[in-house]
């Protein structure tokens, strides 16, 4: 998925480019965020409620000296402040590694009494601290310059929570400046096509069998007649 389009619109785009009427993805990927998005075709859309607990790994990097109502560079400005630079970047990063309670953004789609985060955030009511269970498997530096990382989570998992209290554990305001995911389950960045690329000639498909290959796999007779 490029920026500056929402996941939704990746499938309208597809369901008229690929003729075709049963089309889904399998988790959305912010507007402004690129990379890795896995799209169901006509049966296999069924196996979309399998593929909620999918790991995924993404690319990232922080924004130093104020923090926002959206978390990222893309949100209105709430605080100022100074920036902090005397912190170990790579120990900081560590820090995060493990299960923990992650504070869900507001400008979120996770639902509290049938209505998403963002809705209330919408209406004004911004005080709403929501937590959710996930874990942290790996995060480690790509560039102390632009502090920039790369993290392997859980599904559910908010990297723009991560860059919001990044600051908050360096005496800084923060928030997420770039974000893109390069990998989901099996499936990585490499295998992707562009969407523009994307025609009934030149898709590449993969087999169902593929995406379920983290669900054991029982062998049974057949049943005779």
């Amino acid at each position: 998925k490029p920026t500056g389009m929402t996941s939704h619109d990746v499938v309208n785009i597809l369901r008229k480019k690929l003729k075709q009427k049963k089309i889904g993805h399998t988790g959305t990927l912010d507007p402004d965020a690129s990379g890795v998005l896995i799209i169901l075709l006509g049966k296999a859309c069924k196996a979309l409620q399998f593929l909620q607990d999918t790991d995924k790994v993404y690319k990232s990097s922080i924004q130093l000296g104020y923090n926002t109502d959206t978390d990222d560079i893309y949100g209105n400005k709430i605080s100022e402040k100074e920036i902090n630079l005397d912190f170990d970047f790579e120990k900081v990063l560590s820090s995060f590694t493990g299960k923990q309670r992650q504070k869900v953004p507001m400008t979120s789609a996770k639902k509290i009494n049938g209505k998403k985060l963002m809705e209330y955030q919408r209406e004004g009511i911004t005080d709403l601290d929501v937590y959710t269970d996930v874990e942290i498997y790996s995060i480690k530096r790509i560039s102390k310059e632009d502090l920039s990382f790369i993290v392997h989570c859980s599904s559910g998992c908010y990297v723009r929570s991560i860059c919001r209290d990044f600051g908050l554990k360096t005496d800084n305001l923060s928030c997420m400046k770039s974000l893109e995911r390069i990998q989901v389950g099996r499936f990585t960045i490499d295998m992707a096509q562009n969407l523009e690329d994307v025609s009934l000639d030149s898709i590449q498909l993969y087999p169902l069998e593929m995406v379920l290959s983290h669900i054991e796999k029982i062998e049974y007779q057949p049943v005779k007649d």
